[in-house]
């Protein structure tokens, strides 16, 4: 199982059959589908434009060419940005008037996979009935393509690292005058991908002194490229030996964002969007928020305290937007660290995530672990079963729901079973072939005894 197709994309691992892993016929076949799609919502109209940038992958390039030109030969123009962000790919689509954008990104996987994922006109990721859509057009192959005097044409645009800054430093509560003030220093590990190039310039705009770990974009990732605590040694013993005020950890895309505070421990990836929801909802004397199911009850708290209303969605940027938008959410996001403004755009995104953030820190004149320790403390374990393609998902998690369906269980995604003080989320992975557990207590040990209870139970029922 190392080519996934999903509604968000394909994914999958470079080199093998087609089919099977993610091949140069696999990306052409899927761009294909992904071009046809856009060009059928647009009634075949001349001048479609597709913008596309990519990570700092091994496979970038080579990817990156493949689709390019698969569009190309659609009689698709392409917009290029290069090396890029996911954040910076969604501005760039409604700022060129673009039908569409493709980001060449697996995100925190490690550096054998690669994906495409899929945005439309607005920069925002397809839904499920799109994203089938392009699923059915891959599978049957549906395809013409342009005749020769009537092919795409193909323009890079570096100018986007400036444009997507300058889109951050303008917004309203990014309070830059203060940031600049405040003199801080900071280190950041950018996982040897784009954020190595993206954060650090945005810093340098803040006028924050900036440590560079791993922020060559060579794809050559020196740890696990998903920002958890586990993975994230190196840059905790430099905070404390730099006597930094605090760390950046963005993941190889630049949507996710973990923070370090000036002591080495974890600000906590699930504390990101709470201590910025805290700001923004301060300085707007309250709103609304959203996550998705597998985030931490500290929004709820936070969004209550401020007067506003905090609802849950199935797991997915796509769900999380769309449930920002039904609630008017002043922000949201995933407790991984994805942080969703819509004041900028309606996609995660660090940089934005960074500017609040530093807007925060600068306002309430505090250090970073003070700050962490002014919010509910909530503890979470994520765990995951790697699966075969013997065992039904679907069957363990009916069975999970119903030996718990005394307590309060919810099943629109996987299933969530909250208990008074702590809860587990099990649900089948969209990007890998696994099952997610994620618990949530009032300390580490709990969480982790939730964590390892329900572990077994699954394994009980797999055999």
């Amino acid at each position: 199982m190392t080519l996934i197709k999903s509604i968000s994309g394909i994914r999958g691992t470079i080199g093998g059959n087609t089919g099977d892993n993610l091949t140069p016929i696999d990306a052409v076949k899927f761009a294909s589908a992904y071009g046809a799609f856009i060009k059928d919502r647009n009634n075949n109209k001349k001048d479609i434009k597709v913008v596309i940038g990519r990570d700092a992958r091994i496979s970038g390039k080579m990817i990156s060419s493949l689709v390019a030109n698969t569009l190309v030969g659609l009689g698709i123009d392409v917009v290029d940005l290069g090396l890029s962000t996911t954040p910076t790919v969604e501005v760039a689509v409604p700022l060129e008037k673009a039908d569409g954008g493709i980001i060449l990104t697996a995100s925190h996987n490690p550096k054998q996979w690669n994906a495409l994922k899929l945005l439309n006109e607005k920069g925002e990721f397809l839904n499920g009935a799109e994203g089938e859509k392009i699923l059915e057009l891959a599978e049957s192959e549906d395809f013409s393509f342009a005749d020769v005097d009537d092919l795409g044409s193909y323009t890079k645009d570096s100018s986007y690292l400036e444009k997507h800054i300058q889109e951050v430093l303008n917004l309203e509560l990014v309070d830059v005058a203060a940031i600049k003030k405040a003199n801080y220093k900071v280190v950041v590990d950018g996982v040897n991908s784009t954020g190595g190039i993206f954060i650090p310039a945005l810093l340098k705009e803040l006028n924050v002194e900036c440590i560079e770990l791993y922020c060559t974009p060579n794809g050559q990732f020196p740890h696990n490229p998903e920002p958890l605590k586990e993975h994230l040694i190196d840059i905790s013993n430099l905070v404390v030996k730099e006597k930094a005020h605090f760390g950046i950890v963005v993941d190889p895309d630049v949507d996710r964002l973990a923070l370090v505070s000036e002591d080495g421990e974890m600000f906590g990836e699930e504390y990101t969007l709470v201590a910025c929801a805290d700001y923004v909802l301060g300085r707007l004397g309250g709103g609304n928020t959203t996550s998705n199911l597998s985030s931490s009850r500290a929004l709820r708290d936070v969004t209550e305290k401020h007067g506003g209303t905090y609802t849950a969605s199935a797991v997915g940027e796509v769900n999380v937007v769309i449930k920002m938008k039904e609630t008017n959410a002043a922000i949201g996001g995933e407790g991984n660290g994805g942080i969703i403004y819509p004041a900028s755009h309606y996609g995660r995104d660090s940089l934005v995530g960074v500017a609040l953030f530093l807007s925060h820190m600068a306002h309430k004149n505090i250090s970073c672990a003070a700050l962490r320790a002014s919010y509910p403390s909530y503890f979470m374990s994520k765990n995951k079963i790697q699966l075969t393609p013997q065992i039904n998902v679907d069957e363990i998690l009916e069975k999970m729901a119903a030996k718990y369906a005394n307590e309060d269980v919810n099943t629109i995604d996987g299933v969530k079973i909250d208990f008074a003080e702590e809860w587990v989320h099990l649900r089948k992975s969209n990007t890998e072939p696994i099952i997610r557990i994620y618990t949530e207590s009032k300390s580490q040990q709990n969480a982790d005894d939730l964590a390892v209870r329900f572990i077994n139970e699954i394994k009980e029922i797999i055999g």
